[in-house]
């Protein structure tokens, strides 16, 4: 069987980048033969990937596989349901490539989650739960992400499926779809620290940590990342209960009594409509235990 050759780049990426791509690509191709064990297979997560990043319209098997020539999607469908091969040792890879490539001392670890529809009962964690995508509660899958944003790039470094209780406490649902039966209930920040320890510990380095009120609303989470003295800005919502001075207030009290001449009005990124602004203030309400 041949070496591997990296296909060309999309044109319109700038000069550098076109200059590195066939050796990031062989770096690559290096890297996932600790994944797939299978020379075959191997080949094909590598065909896969090229798939990915051509020019099919829709990324499904059948479009991937008439871009590589070939006469069915087989071949690809048996990569990705049932071929021998790790996940877990994919993102292990995946982290340890973001840290050599994309690590930077002002890189943020943002935490979020998404919700994936379906129409059956059989996919795993599928139940009806609110989803993000939909803006409503929707029978779905909902998987939690922890993504990477620096000076050098963005890219998803680690996922967990959530399993609602509906799955955790039927042991032979479970086992039907290939999960432990024994897997225990895990909330959506519980998922969220298992994968932050996995990036802290052999991922890129995190400035900060950064994510909505599903997570900014465990305080086992905030405690966590505050033993760890890793900084986050974790969005909370406004019936939190926070110390100011010797007394416990809502966030919603707390904000009504800042003084309207100190907001500042702030641009955090475009969105779909232009800038998205918001309103900031700064304020220490409670030191640490330990301050001097």
């Amino acid at each position: 069987m041949s070496e591997y050759a990296p296909p060309p780049p999309p044109a319109a990426l700038p000069a550098a980048t076109l200059e590195a791509w066939p050796a990031h690509l062989a770096e690559l191709a290096v890297r996932l033969r600790a994944v797939f064990p299978f020379r075959k297979t191997h080949r094909r997560a590598l065909a896969y990937i090229e798939g990915l990043l051509g020019t099919a319209p829709r990324k499904n098997s059948w479009q991937l596989a008439e871009l590589q020539g070939e006469a069915n999607p087989y071949g690809f469908q048996h990569l990705l349901g049932r071929a021998a091969w790790s996940p877990d040792a994919a993102r292990d890879e995946l982290l340890a490539y973001a840290a050599a490539h994309l690590g930077h001392a002002d890189g943020v670890a943002v935490i979020d989650e998404t919700g994936f529809l379906k129409k059956g009962a059989h996919s795993a964690g599928v139940a009806r739960q609110y989803s993000g995508t939909a803006g409503r509660i929707e029978n779905c899958q909902v998987g939690v992400f922890v993504a990477y944003a620096g000076p050098r790039g963005t890219t998803l470094l680690d996922r967990e499926l959530y399993l609602p209780g509906g799955w955790t406490d039927k042991p032979a649902r479970l086992q039907a779809v290939g999960l432990a039966p024994d897997t225990p209930f895990a909330t959506k920040p519980q998922l969220a620290r298992r994968m932050l320890a996995r990036v802290l510990e052999a991922g890129p380095p995190v400035a900060w940590v950064t994510g909505d009120t599903v997570y900014g609303h465990s305080s086992a989470l905030r405690q966590w990342l505050e033993d760890r003295g890793q900084s986050y800005v974790l969005a909370v919502p406004s019936n939190e209960h926070v110390w100011v001075g010797f007394h416990q207030l809502p966030v919603r009290d707390v904000q009504a009594r800042l003084p309207e001449a100190d907001w500042e009005t702030l641009a955090c990124g475009l969105g779909a409509k232009g800038p998205r602004l918001y309103d900031w203030q700064c304020r220490v309400l409670a030191e640490p235990e330990d301050a001097e």
